[in-house]
């Protein structure tokens, strides 16, 4: 187990931010002995929330072709047939796995290879595991052609607490199933959208590892 990167900034910060406020609060309420140790029993608990958040337990990956791994911890909420009008343009599978601020947020690659596509979209910030925020919340959306030829699409959404969205996907990049695909901060939702006829190994309201859960079969 260890912390990710991009939660460096922010617990350095943190600190910091926390430590002046509890200076500051105990020369204020120097006389209230009970509300300094409340103050600081507070922001203890919220700088461990932080801390419990950008954790990053190790999950190595042996890459399976055919296979399709969940790119995220969380619980599906969604599995129906629509049509993805972004990149394919076509009715796909869609797969959704909504995290929780509870969840580790790394996102990894659910299969291995060739990014073909990288795009993201401005948007709303309605609750991520709504129908529509794939559409209308802040996104972006990766494509990866495997090596059988078959485009998996993977879309990063931001949900009400989400406020950032980052990919490390680049067009034209080698991937590899189980890599690091990009990092959700504080609460979101990942989809998928697979071919049409693809056998799924998940139902409805399951949860999900990345890396660990299989999703379907190619």
């Amino acid at each position: 187990m260890s912390i990710h990167r991009e939660g460096y900034k922010i617990l350095f910060f943190g600190f910091i931010f926390l430590l002046v406020l509890n200076v500051a609060a105990g020369l204020l309420w120097s006389e209230y002995t009970l509300f300094r140790w409340l103050f600081m029993i507070g922001s203890l608990t919220l700088y461990l929330f932080i801390l419990f958040f950008f954790r990053l337990p190790e999950r190595t990956l042996e890459p399976v072709e055919g296979l399709v791994y969940s790119p995220a911890d969380g619980k599906i909420v969604v599995i129906e047939e629509t049509h993805e009008k972004e990149y394919f343009n076509d009715n796909r599978l869609q797969i959704s796995v909504f995290m929780s601020p509870f969840n580790m947020h790394s996102n990894r690659y659910p299969v291995s290879g060739r990014v073909k596509y990288v795009n993201h979209m401005p948007g709303k910030n309605i609750v991520a595991w709504h129908p529509k925020s794939s559409e209308l919340n802040e996104r972006t959306t990766v494509v990866i052609e495997t090596a059988e030829g078959k485009e998996i699409l993977v879309r990063q959404i931001a949900g009400t607490v989400a406020r950032r969205i980052v990919t490390y996907a680049r067009p034209g990049q080698e991937v590899k199933q189980g890599d690091e695909l990009g990092f959700i901060k504080f609460g979101s939702r990942v989809d998928l959208f697979l071919p049409i006829g693809t056998e799924l190994e998940v139902p409805i309201l399951q949860h999900v590892k990345a890396n660990k859960s299989i999703i379907a079969k190619l």
